[in-house]
């Protein structure tokens, strides 16, 4: 499987298999187009069949039936396999249960055949580049979402889409946004738009309504209904998006108003699906998804652990991009800190595996105590009280990119203790409503921007991941857009979408007494039950 390791934002990668790199090893290259030649013997008094139809029987023969071809285009595609002497070039798109007839070219043709998969992401959006004919991974890049200047969050946007007007215009602003990048993508390697025969689009569920221009009013008042789970395969036509006007768009299923395409992605892409090991994935966006299972049944649930987790929420948090300090390290004897910058750049805040690095090495090191409050009884210049109270110095002013110390207060830390209490009492009540305990895990997944940077090792020391062995733990970076160009490349998974979308049971959280009850305990490093963490060992200073 794929290690992650920082994500450029354009970045070019190659992949000479489609099992290797990014993808899961168990994937098959079948992919969801494909190109046939196709050659069929000329009409005689002895076979009067008709053109299309003699089309239809050679392509039959090769295995793609039944087939469906696009009423508008029967006429040119006779007169193009009669101007090659019945001999063509057929491109043809997989739809679940049946192949379509996209494209044919008369006699010998070598035209290239893409792919692309998207990750209709809150705050980015993140393309994959397939070339579907070798299954290499040609590129990926992350464009920012237009949308962020109408709402930062969801809740804003979907209140401003209260008009249809304003729906139209966040739908707008996606398709601007993808046929520009896959103009670009197009650009930068030498095809033509319409050489992009199929698009795969995982997104969350107020994203995929967006992107759809569905109302998605009724997402946020109870009983949280979307308009529709499911979508038919749409043609490029049908959005006005720029590729082959006949490629197929394939749109992942929701399960529900907090439960998106986008985590569907995510559990085709770790492959939990399918093994009978008992498998957890984790990834923290917006909020924190978390699915348990294995190839019998899957059990979902989310919950708003997500934002200080990403460093969104704390005053000097900032994503995992350049400048952030994703690494922390603080001697516990010296009590010397030691960082690493995304970018060699100079420091303009933490992301949120910098944040938890920081709070799990002053923790190791007692300069926090399991309360998490800063240990002031220590000297030491870092130890400081700024206008929000006590606080650490991560970096002098003379060291970082605006001037500034960078502080984080004990608000701060506070902040993310509570998303991490959050997260980790989240992956307890899943795993004991089936009956089982964190330590049955065989797999654990942790993906998103924060998957690929997170230290098992901090996030066990804090709590907020459980006291596993390290080799359970793997991070796997963006699931939703690997998932989708997995998708691209093996079209079995079109099956198991729909059939993971079916298996999952979805768990409501919100309204949960049980989750506000273990809430408490988890807010202590690691944990008021110490039992719980026997590998993190608790400083005398930390005891307070």
């Amino acid at each position: 499987m794929w290690h992650c390791d920082e994500e450029s934002e354009k970045e070019l990668m190659s992949a000479p298999k489609p099992h290797e790199e990014i993808f899961a090893d168990w994937l098959h290259f079948d992919p969801l187009v494909v190109r046939r030649a196709v050659t069929a013997s000329a009409p005689s008094l002895a076979d009067n069949t008709a053109d299309l139809d003699r089309l239809r029987r050679a392509l039959r023969q090769q295995g793609y039936d039944p087939l469906r071809v696009p009423p508008g285009e029967l006429g040119a595609y006779a007169n193009r396999f009669r101007q090659g002497n019945f001999k063509a070039t057929a491109v043809l798109s997989f739809t679940g249960d049946g192949w379509e007839l996209t494209e044919l070219f008369s006699g010998t043709d070598q035209s290239p055949v893409f792919g692309v998969a998207v990750d209709l992401g809150t705050t980015q959006i993140a393309f994959y580049l397939v070339d579907l004919i070798t299954g290499q991974l040609l590129d990926r890049l992350s464009v920012p979402n237009p949308q962020i200047s109408y709402g930062e969050d969801i809740l804003t946007r979907i209140i401003y889409a209260s008009t249809p007007n304003r729906l139209l215009l966040l739908q707008d602003l996606l398709r601007s946004t993808l046929n520009e990048t896959l103009s670009f993508l197009a650009d930068k390697h030498g095809f033509r738009v319409s050489q992009i025969y199929a698009l795969t689009v995982a997104g969350n569920t107020t994203m995929t309504h967006f992107f759809l221009g569905l109302d998605p009013s009724r997402l946020c008042k109870e009983p949280y209904i979307p308009v529709a789970n499911t979508f038919p395969i749409l043609h490029g036509t049908d959005l006005r998006v720029a590729m082959h006007p006949r490629g197929l768009v394939v749109v992942f299923p929701n399960v529900g108003s907090y439960f998106g395409g986008d985590v569907i992605a995510g559990i085709l892409a770790t492959g939990m699906h399918r093994t009978e090991e008992i498998c957890l994935l984790v990834d923290v966006g917006t909020n924190a998804e978390v699915v348990l299972g294995n190839k019998d049944w899957l059990v979902a649930c989310a919950g708003a652990a997500g934002p200080a987790l990403e460093g969104g929420v704390v005053e000097r948090g900032m994503m995992a991009q350049p400048g952030a300090i994703d690494r922390v390290r603080i001697d516990p004897d010296s009590l010397e800190l030691t960082y690493h910058v995304l970018g060699d750049e100079k420091p303009k805040g933490l992301c949120g595996s910098g944040l938890i690095d920081l709070v799990a090495e002053m923790f190791m090191a007692g300069l926090l105590t399991i309360q998490g409050k800063i240990n002031t009884q220590i000297i030491d210049p870092r130890i400081v009280v700024s206008e929000n109270g006590p606080a650490y110095v991560v970096a002098w002013a003379d060291e970082t990119a605006d001037g500034r110390d960078l502080l984080v207060s004990e608000i701060d830390i506070g902040i993310l203790l509570k998303s991490k209490a959050a997260m980790y009492t989240i992956l307890n009540i899943i795993t004991r409503k089936v009956g089982l305990r964190v330590q049955d895990i065989h797999r654990f997944f942790v993906a998103g921007t924060f998957g690929s940077h997170i230290d098992p090792v901090m996030a066990i020391r804090i709590g907020m991941l459980p006291d596993l062995p390290l080799k359970t733990f793997q991070g796997m970076g963006n699931t939703a857009g690997r998932g989708a160009a997995m998708t691209l490349l093996d079209r079995r998974l079109l099956g198991d979408m729909n059939d993971v979308r079916q298996r999952i049971t979805y768990v409501e959280l919100n309204v949960n007494l049980e989750l506000m009850n273990e809430f408490r305990g988890a807010t202590f490093l690691p944990h008021t039950d110490p039992k719980l963490f026997p590998s993190v060992t608790i400083h005398p200073r930390a005891m307070g």
